[in-house]
């Protein structure tokens, strides 16, 4: 046989002994390889592979032995030549094997390659990969891998920093909150060298643990980070602006912001970062005078931008841009120049949104009308999309309508913004009594999407400005017939047919200025059967308050704690002996005192009288502890809606201010509804009176307790059921007018 000849058969030899390994046949390729190397014994990599079978066959004491074997017959230098080549060997195997994908078995090679090479940074990297892919992963493993002492310590690691960066995401998407998911982030900053890959990834983790994991001081550690690579990024500084407002840091909310707005260059850029200045200082609460400032430089920077009128917005920026008309209502009850500025706002939002899903759009709008529903007695589909179906005010009243739903007639879809992956048993009992439940996330372009293919009838907005996805899946118009419901105020985007109201929420007046079209229910716009209601724990003797003393409270957000408002309250504390003012709400709690014992000190009413409250984790426990109050005095020009409707529930005297705006006749509607005028102002002088009124007329007070009582069983508030009925005929009635508008 010619050398040539011996040559190729060894060359065949070794092509068929792979092909046994590849195809799994080994126990034949075993043989195949010992046959090469009884040919050619100082070819090293037959041992290699051989090892290699007997590893894959399960037999790894003889795969051990046979590369033991092999590269103890050389020196030094060999061996290290050797070993390299056999790794080679291992990591071509097991990236064969992940592309399979076989990851067990790419896990068991890595692993024999990290015995060989335990600082192989790379190889650990994949290992990190495959537990997470076998759903194993811990978290744990980095450290016992040694992986973040490696990032941390090493400065000259012949690491691949695409593979770092993956690795990265994928520990993020599988264990956000593991501390030590945290501390492999940070060891990773100065080894990815594509920095604004990395702050988009780290960005986004810490959207989904705030918004979606619910995990706001978490979410601010990651932020933090994205500052380490580049200090001045305008989107990151934007979202730990509001991270930190939401973890209860509120100076450094308000601080970061201020940098925000000095650092924003276009009008758009500076609206939103205005507005977030704004919602800082509001969210801290007793920030009054700066407040007014920044909501004035609010104002001319949005009459700015409406006479700018900008076409060709990014999707990004007109995100932005679609709530921040917010605080409009908080700061006056001006709802025709209010109203004006939030319509004009809303179509500028609506008009870019029109052209970014330039084809979305039309597609939607092309829909053929299908009217034979109406003539076949098929149920409506009737959508509900918000963000807040879940232990938050919005979820805790809108159930009612889910529960008292005829599923004859209509069929129920749920489209959740963000669902949230925690656990809430009110967002669970949501996706139950749905006939189809939609867990979408932040993606307002595929959950319009969704409910077009779901040819939904009727869409339900439940959130309104307080959500720029929820604004722009409505502005798409992906169902014909559009509502705005219960959650706040109408958001003026010309997309949105129908704003619900009833007799007393709007003045008569108010069409004249909302672009919606305003469906006044018969009697209430909003009713619930009732309140869970746990066991109190406030006490008078532990607030150091007399048992026969009379007891004010206010329960509010630093959203709504309004400078003249709190004047009028101090006013009317003053004006009756032996009273106490209990102030409860969220915020900056150190602020909001100043901000009372302030206003105290100007009206001569001595701090002593003031009582401040934190918040009560528990809603049912809160709904307890108001009763502790012989009158709860509401805010203005925002009124409690939530709040109001808990204090009337529990039989507790209320006085309000009755405004113009929406925001400022929720109590109203709700007293009314309840047949009780007793503490309805229509004046600052009046809210005072009543407030001193009710104060002092013990008999009053238990009078309006007793009516409070008794209407439990009259009241169309406390008639989930009826309100129901309403809700579904004006859903009929509704949808009627548009099958006849578009025959």
């Amino acid at each position: 046989m010619t050398f040539n000849t011996f040559s190729s058969n060894f060359a065949d030899l070794q092509q068929q002994a792979y092909q046994s390994l590849t195809l799994g046949d080994y126990g034949k390729a075993i043989e195949l390889y010992k046959q090469a190397i009884t040919a050619k014994p100082t070819v090293k990599l037959n041992y290699w592979y051989l090892g290699l079978t007997f590893l894959l066959q399960g037999q790894e004491i003889e795969a051990q032995t046979t590369w033991m074997l092999a590269i103890g017959e050389g020196n030094a230098e060999e061996i290290d030549l050797w070993t390299a080549e056999l790794i080679q060997v291992l990591q071509a195997e097991a990236e064969r094997r992940e592309a399979l994908p076989d990851f067990p078995v790419a896990w068991a090679i890595r692993q024999h390659i990290r015995e060989i090479s335990p600082a192989d940074i790379n190889n650990l990297l994949h290992l990190i990969y495959l537990y997470i892919q076998l759903e194993t992963f811990t978290a744990d493993e980095l450290t016992e891998l040694g992986i973040i002492e490696l990032l941390k310590h090493e400065q000259s690691l012949e690491l691949e920093s695409d593979l770092l960066l993956q690795v990265l995401r994928n520990i993020l998407d599988y264990a956000p909150l593991a501390p030590l998911s945290f501390e492999f982030a940070e060891a990773c900053l100065p080894h990815i060298y594509n920095s604004e890959a990395l702050i988009n990834l780290l960005l986004s983790t810490s959207l989904h643990i705030a918004f979606t994991r619910m995990e706001c001081a978490v979410a601010a550690r990651f932020t933090e980070l994205c500052l380490q690579l580049d200090d001045k990024h305008l989107e990151s500084l934007r979202l730990l602006a509001t991270l930190y407002q939401k973890s209860d840091r509120h100076e450094q909310g308000i601080k970061t912001a201020k940098l925000c707005y000095s650092l924003s260059q276009t009008l758009a850029d500076k609206v939103f970062a205005n507005f977030h200045l704004l919602r800082a200082l509001m969210t801290a609460g007793g920030q009054w005078e700066e407040a007014v400032s920044i909501f004035q430089r609010q104002e001319s920077l949005l009459e700015l931008l409406i006479k700018d009128s900008p076409k060709n917005l990014a999707q990004s920026t007109t995100l932005r841009l679609i709530n921040s008309t917010f605080f409009l209502p908080y700061f006056r009850d001006n709802p025709l120049v209010n109203q004006r500025i939030k319509n004009q706002v809303s179509q500028l939002c609506q008009s870019n949104i029109e052209v970014y899903v330039k084809t979305q759009g039309e597609q939607y709008h092309q829909r053929s009308i299908v009217n034979q529903k109406i003539a076949a007695s098929k149920p409506l589909k009737i959508g509900y999309l918000s963000d807040c179906l879940r232990s938050h005010s919005v979820g805790w009243l809108a159930r009612w309508i889910f529960e008292y739903h005829n599923h004859e007639r209509f069929q129920i879809y749920t489209y959740f913004i963000n669902y949230k992956q925690i656990n809430d048993s009110l967002q669970d009992w949501y996706v139950e009594k749905s006939n189809l439940a939609y867990k979408g996330g932040v993606n307002g372009l595929e959950i319009a999407d969704k409910i077009y293919q779901d040819e939904i009838d009727i869409l339900v907005d439940l959130d309104s400005l307080t959500l720029d996805i929820t604004c722009e899946v409505m502005a798409l118009k992906p169902a014909p017939v559009q509502i705005t419901w219960l959650g706040w105020d109408a958001s003026g985007l010309p997309a949105i047919d129908y704003y619900i109201a009833d007799p007393y929420v709007l003045p008569e007046s108010a069409q004249n200025y909302y672009s919606e079209k305003l469906w006044r229910l018969p009697q209430t716009y909003i009713a619930v059967d009732g309140f869970e209601v746990a066991v109190p724990t406030l006490r008078r003797d532990e607030l150091d308050i007399p048992r026969d003393a009379v007891v004010y409270l206010s329960a509010q957000t630093g959203y709504k704690r309004h400078i003249d408002t709190a004047r009028l309250q101090m006013k009317i504390i003053q004006s009756v002996p032996n009273s106490y003012f209990l102030i409860k709400g969220l915020g900056d709690q150190e602020s909001l005192k100043n901000f009372f014992i302030q206003i105290a000190a100007e009206e001569g009413l001595n701090s002593d009288r003031l009582r401040f409250l934190p918040w009560t984790g528990s809603e049912a426990t809160h709904r307890a502890n108001l009763d502790i109050a012989d009158v709860v005095l509401d805010t203005y020009p925002y009124n409690g809606a939530t709040t109001t409707l808990e204090t009337l529930w529990l039989g507790i005297p209320l006085v309000t201010r009755v405004g113009q705006q929406f925001a400022a006749r929720n109590s109203y509607t709700m007293m009314m509804n309840v047949g009780i005028t007793e503490g309805i102002a229509w004046t600052d002088e009046e809210y005072v009176e009543w407030g001193v009124r009710l104060g002092k007329d013990e008999v009053l007070r238990q009078q309006i307790v007793w009516k409070l009582r008794q209407s439990r069983q009259t009241s169309p508030l406390w008639n989930a059921k009826q309100f129901t009925r309403e809700m579904e005929k004006a859903y009929e009635q509704m949808w009627q007018r548009y099958v006849q508008a578009n025959q």
